[in-house]
């Protein structure tokens, strides 16, 4: 089980990355194209072209306004990358927060669910999404781009609610994420690349090709890209009790998700800075920081006003000692006692009072926003949970 973890995560870490960097740079090239000087090129179609220099070497990109008048015997495409991520996606949704709901996925704080309607409910938000959100991009909506993505930012934020909601903080921003990847992959599966199929065949038939499929195509391609850094966030928030962990993580989930989207809508803008004589208004990417500021504030932990001690620091240090060793040491032990666990998760130990004492400063964000322990599993009861975090304030006395 360990070993498929770590290697699901390699291949979506890699697949992940060779898919963001093919979509950002064709984001980028797009936006850089300058209409050609050449005649022969604006002959051939040519709608725009872009000089650059890279690895010791100079390129010259062009792009027809629809087609070229002959294919090319060798023409190279984009999609194993999406496709290679989401499957890889998919496979560590399956092995940890489908085979182990029930530590991952389900919170009964938030709400009793049982393994078989939390990994229904998961699926039903993937599809769900999907054909929602395709629905609204066929829709006479999307002939004003505009309202169109007001509409879906308006839907994910209630998306944001519902998860939060419904499942574990961890386990609802994995989710959000796993939605949006999933209606990034869509896209490439049944629009972008049947568009393209499209232009291929009637060019081979001798057919003028329908622009119309590359401007649905474009369409979902600049989604695509603004979806993309809200996605890993939440793939890094699962590392950061204090996002999914917060009382309000649902609005964390919104706030820190439209952060990203912003700051990815100011790198698309610059881009095109070339026609507006080399500005780019930064509003946008202050809007995004604005954002991570207000949420970084709104987390910052409220100065603890603490009652004198009655207890010596020993008794309070064993007293700490025997919470964790009851609800924490199960899993985060060298040899774990706690079933699904065949290793201290992350490597934090808590056997023992020097590795209790090392990282009670570690404990405290995990315990306070209930991320740990994980779905509570050892029935961590609110007095202990409270006597720990007085413990650790006082600063661990011992």
């Amino acid at each position: 089980m360990e070993f498929c973890n770590l290697l699901g995560r390699w291949v979506h870490l890699i697949t992940g990355i060779a898919w963001i960097g093919a979509s950002f740079y064709f984001v980028w090239l797009d936006n850089h194209l300058l209409p050609p000087t050449d005649e022969s090129l604006i002959t051939k179609g040519v709608g725009g072209e872009l000089w650059a220099v890279h690895g010791g070497g100079f390129y010259n990109s062009q792009k027809y306004r629809v087609a070229p008048r002959s294919l090319p015997a060798s023409l190279h495409w984009f999609y194993w990358e999406a496709y290679s991520t989401f499957l890889s996606g998919f496979f560590l949704l399956c092995l940890l927060y489908y085979a182990q709901a029930e530590i991952y996925l389900i919170d009964p704080q938030v709400a009793v669910l049982s393994k078989p309607a939390a990994i229904a409910i998961s699926l039903g938000f993937l599809v769900g999404g999907w054909l929602l959100y395709d629905a609204l991009c066929r829709s006479t909506l999307a002939r004003r781009a505009a309202w169109l993505g007001l509409v879906i930012a308006l839907l994910l934020c209630v998306a944001a609610y519902a998860l939060c909601h419904l499942f574990s903080g961890r386990g609802a921003f994995i989710q959000f994420g796993a939605m949006l990847g999933t209606i990034m992959v869509a896209n490439v599966f049944f629009v972008i690349i049947p568009g393209q199929r499209e232009m291929v065949r009637a060019k081979q038939e001798g057919r003028e090709p329908d622009p119309e499929a590359g401007a649905r195509g474009k369409l979902r391609s600049v989604h695509n890209t603004y979806f993309t850094l809200p996605v890993l966030f939440t793939m890094l928030s699962n590392h950061f009790a204090l996002t999914f962990g917060a009382r309000y993580n649902w609005l964390v989930l919104i706030s820190m998700s439209a952060a990203g989207l912003l700051i990815r809508v100011y790198f698309v803008s610059r881009h095109k800075r070339h026609e507006r004589g080399g500005k780019t208004s930064p509003w946008a990417a202050l809007a995004g920081l604005a954002l991570i500021a207000a949420t970084a504030a709104a987390l910052a932990p409220a100065p603890k006003a603490l009652d004198a001690a009655h207890e010596t620091p020993q008794l309070q240090f064993a007293a700490a000692q025997q919470i964790v060793e009851r609800r924490c040491a199960p899993c985060h032990a060298e040899h774990p006692s706690q079933p699904g666990f065949a290793a201290a998760p992350n490597g934090v130990l808590l056997d023992t009072p020097a590795h209790l004492l090392e990282r009670a400063a570690v404990i405290a964000p995990q315990v306070e926003t209930r991320a740990m322990p994980i779905g509570n599993l050892t029935g961590m009861t609110e007095p202990e949970r409270t006597q720990l975090l007085d413990w650790i304030h006082r600063g661990a006395p011992h």
